[in-house]
């Protein structure tokens, strides 16, 4: 029931897992920060408890409903631009994606009547991917994203933590092998060895995160990426399988896809606030951006 309503509001896919403690990834995740893997992400350091119990986050809370949403655009930037991460094409995703989550908390309530839950997007201590891979959804690559066999990895994850008992899902085989794609192909070497991501070596950290100036120590290896990066996704054998979406919120503006280097390296404010308005890539600002277009020049 909960399932078919996610579909229908328009999520790739909806899956459940019991919420109790990750055991598994609270290790992983002390010797991450241990070793200074989330860089100037300083907020990845608090509420570490929390990350990791979501009985923390909701009294009670007995289910974590996972759900993923294809971002995957059918038109691209054209080849000789600077480049932005495929999932700030459209709308911010946060707004999107909560409106959506707030419908299927309606329906739930709806149908089942008094629940006690709380919706996350990315924005609140929740280890989103190991939820997802728990939930059967996918598993987690040797890139740290979530993959599928059937649509690859571009997609949003989401989730509501529910004080309500559910039939659970079984985590996902593994189906990376052999391949190291991903860490071949990463200019900066930020995939330190399969399935560690260095937070603090990651383009989309340098061209995102970061507020203090792009360390000369990276110069030359963005391969002209100014926001974000997809580079461990677009080499990745199963992206093959991706699919565009069909949301038309996350549809680009037709400014971004015809920019040129020159449009970009002599961008204005005006420019940027019109084709960005709505997009992730305000996070960034304009003073941001320009940094980044700079560095590259």
């Amino acid at each position: 029931m909960i399932k078919e309503e996610a579909k229908r509001l328009g999520f790739l896919s909806c899956g459940i897992s019991r919420a109790n403690f990750l055991e598994e990834e609270a290790p992983r995740l002390e010797k991450w920060l241990e070793n200074s893997m989330h860089g100037e992400m300083g907020y990845m350091e608090n509420h570490f408890d929390k990350r990791l119990d979501p009985r923390l986050l909701v009294d009670g809370a007995k289910s974590v409903i996972s759900l993923l949403l294809n971002y995957y655009p059918s038109e691209k930037q054209t080849t000789s631009s600077y480049k932005v991460s495929k999932y700030a094409y459209g709308q911010d995703y946060h707004h999107v994606i909560k409106s959506k989550l707030r419908r299927l908390q309606e329906f739930i309530l709806d149908e089942i009547g008094d629940i006690n839950g709380r919706a996350f997007v990315d924005s609140a201590p929740v280890l989103d991917k190991a939820w997802a891979a728990r939930s059967g959804l996918g598993w987690i690559g040797k890139n740290s994203n979530l993959l599928t066999k059937e649509v690859g990895s571009f997609y949003f994850i989401a989730e509501l933590i529910v004080d309500l008992e559910l039939q659970y899902d079984t985590p996902a085989t593994d189906h990376c092998g052999t391949c190291t794609a991903c860490i071949d192909a990463c200019p900066t070497e930020a995939i330190v060895k399969p399935y560690v991501v260095d937070g603090s070596k990651c383009i989309s950290y340098f061209t995102i995160e970061l507020k203090n100036e792009i360390p000369s120590s990276v110069k030359g290896q963005f391969d002209d990426w100014i926001f974000g990066c997809d580079i461990c996704q677009d080499v990745c054998p199963w992206n093959r399988f991706s699919k565009a979406h069909n949301e038309p919120l996350f549809d680009p503006h037709p400014d971004l896809l015809s920019m040129s280097k020159k449009n970009w390296e002599e961008i204005t404010e005006d420019v940027f606030k019109k084709v960005f308005q709505k997009s992730a890539v305000k996070r960034t600002k304009f003073s941001g951006l320009k940094r980044n277009i700079d560095f590259l020049g």
